[in-house]
């Protein structure tokens, strides 16, 4: 169709990309895709120039450091309740069950079949068909996950360890994808908002009825998510995007959406601006009070609303996308993250026994210890100041091995497989080293004009084996121990000291996007947010929970915005993870091993 599409794998033209958000914005179609999900084109996902340049200024107190320590509590919080559900489940089996994706509930789905005018169109490629072209998600074979059928809880003997006699320390298998995805969704909500969705509780009573926002939700990305022919067709033809419908049931959800929005503006602008009136004297600044209501995200978008400073305020529309685009974004990638690195833990044992010998290095404080409470902070109110517990949960921050499985395991398995950009003007892309065009020309730079596409492959790059080595398929965590690490930095340099990695926001890696700005930071705001998640809940769940898989199931990936995981040979139960849990006796000695 006279289009022009380039993929770059070159470590430099990446770079030169990447660090160029506002010169190489995303394509329309792209932007398109995600305000479908984000209720909008105001969010932080879709909003360009220099309503994004504001944007990102003011939500960036709401995901600094400081601020991301304060939210640890509800992530301990979340975890010891997850892990309290999986552990009632290895004691008492005919208690378990497989609660629905909280965002994809089959409630959700019977009822877009019932008005959707326009059906989605029958899926016949393969279920190992994967994105592979331009399209954000045109092939991907994606099942929503929805309830499925009671594993067995009989566990062959090559599954259960030979000296096990009790039925409370038999594995039993278990969907951990849904139940990971609740989890992180009720952290969301009640940390950036102050929401409780009570997903992990409405699961564990098996209750049907989810939150009337969860609901909207479930709508919402089921249409999002679903493939048709007119989808392809409006990338080639933009003029078809002017004929586009929207069913009744998308129409209701966006306004529950937006009615719950206003609700909790409105909760929580009366007590935001008591408390700036109280440190008006002391600062103009949006950031306002450090402790209670000063910046946790929903704060600091009221704050922003209310600013006299036209810079730094936010209108009432762009605070209601950001509300549904951090809920949407910020709990869907840690439980895909968290569930990819259950997996490769299941698959080599050797290294879970090494990362459960250091989390058992660390001991619980006694005030948590006791039945392993919870903190008593409030979520909707995290005071930064007065968290009793932060030296233990930095102290978690800096396990060493437990942050080099997550790195790895973010590596092998970025939640985000590719990323788009369009050049908005002419321009000359640098590349690293020189290549041989279609015409026998050596050539030291790629031409570009506009509307062209580029794709970024994210997990192509991030197992390149001119960077990480022969073994870059291979989960091993020891290359981001300290010595191999700075070992393998050398080895990422090529000819003439020019690097052969890109400059990743974290790690060398693209998994949150680039990590030096020029003209535009489009990397993931909320990357030290979704870290500290992830090691959290690791350090609780993997304490006291062995994961383990049989190996004769064969995990695939499908790409969908996001990649979830599939067991081929079961593509009519959608995505799921089955892994085979027990508890760990508290007696084994693990620390011997770790320090061998």
């Amino acid at each position: 169709m006279g289009g022009r599409r380039l993929m770059l794998v070159d470590p430099v033209a990446v770079n030169y990309v990447m660090s160029r958000g506002y010169d190489y914005p995303k394509p329309d179609f792209v932007r398109d895709s995600l305000a479908s999900m984000a209720a909008g084109y105001e969010g932080l996902l879709t909003a360009d120039g220099e309503m994004h340049r504001k944007q990102r200024k003011i939500l960036n107190q709401a995901f600094s450091a400081a601020q991301v320590k304060s939210f640890t509590p509800i992530f301990w919080e979340k975890a010891i309740r997850l892990r309290d559900i999986w552990l009632d489940f290895t004691a008492s089996p005919a208690s378990f069950f497989t609660p629905a994706d909280p965002l994809t509930t089959p409630e959700a789905l019977d009822t877009l079949e019932d008005v959707d005018p326009e059906p989605a169109t029958t899926n016949t490629l393969s279920p190992s068909a994967l994105t592979t072209s331009f399209l954000p998600n045109p092939f991907a074979s994606f099942v929503p996950s929805k309830a499925s059928p009671t594993f067995s809880t009989t566990v062959t003997s090559r599954h259960a360890p030979s000296n096990t006699t009790e039925p409370s320390t038999a594995p039993c298998r278990l969907d951990v994808l849904p139940w990971l995805a609740r989890a992180t969704l009720d952290v969301i909500g009640a940390a950036g908002f102050g929401y409780a969705f009570n997903s992990l509780e409405a699961a564990a009573e098996r209750r049907e009825n989810e939150s009337e926002l969860a609901r909207a939700f479930a709508v919402i990305f089921a249409t999002a998510r679903k493939f048709r022919v007119m989808t392809v067709l409006q990338v080639w033809f933009p003029v078809l995007r002017n004929f586009r419908t929207e069913n009744a049931a998308m129409r209701q959800a966006t306004a529950t959406m937006r009615k719950i929005g206003l609700e909790l503006i409105e909760q929580r602008r009366e007590t935001v601006l008591s408390e700036t009136e109280k440190v008006a004297e002391k600062t103009t600044s949006i950031e306002g009070d450090k402790t209670v209501l000063g910046r946790d995200l929903l704060s600091v978008l009221i704050r922003s609303n209310v600013a006299e400073i036209p810079t730094q305020r936010m209108s009432l529309n762009e605070i209601l996308c950001q509300i549904s685009t951090f809920l949407a974004a910020g709990h869907e990638t840690s439980s895909s993250s968290l569930t990819w690195t259950l997996f490769a833990l299941a698959r080599n044992p050797a290294v879970q026994h090494k990362l459960r010998a250091e989390l058992r290095s660390l001991s619980i404080p006694s005030s948590l210890h006791s039945h392993d409470a919870s903190p008593t902070q409030s979520p909707s109110s995290p005071n930064l100041e007065a968290d009793p517990h932060s030296g233990f949960f930095e102290r978690i921050m800096q396990l060493p091995y437990l942050d080099a499985v997550v790195r790895e395991s973010l590596r092998l398995f970025a939640p985000i497989t590719t990323t788009m950009r369009v050049a908005s003007a002419d321009d000359v892309i640098p590349v690293g080293l020189p290549f041989v065009d279609r015409r026998g020309q050596q050539c030291e730079e790629i031409r570009v004009r506009p509307g062209d596409i580029i794709s970024i492959p994210i997990q192509a790059l991030n197992k390149n084996e001119d960077t990480w080595g022969v073994d870059a398929d291979v989960f091993r965590p020891e290359r981001w121990t300290q010595g191999r690490q700075d070992e393998e930095e050398e080895n990422r340099k090529g000819a003439c000291g020019r690097r052969t990695a890109v400059q990743g926001l974290w790690g060398n890696m693209m998994t949150f996007g680039g990590g030096n700005p020029v003209n535009g930071n489009r990397s993931c705001i909320g990357y030290r947010f979704a870290l500290s998640e992830i090691k959290i809940f690791l350090y609780v769940l993997v304490r006291d929970l062995e994961f383990t898989i049989d190996p004769a199931i064969e995990i695939e990936k499908k790409v969908n915005v996001l990649t979830r995981p599939c067991v081929k040979s079961e593509p009519h139960r959608g995505n799921q993870m089955p892994l085979y849990i027990r508890r760990v006796p508290t007696d084994i000695h693990h620390e011997d091993v770790y320090h061998h």
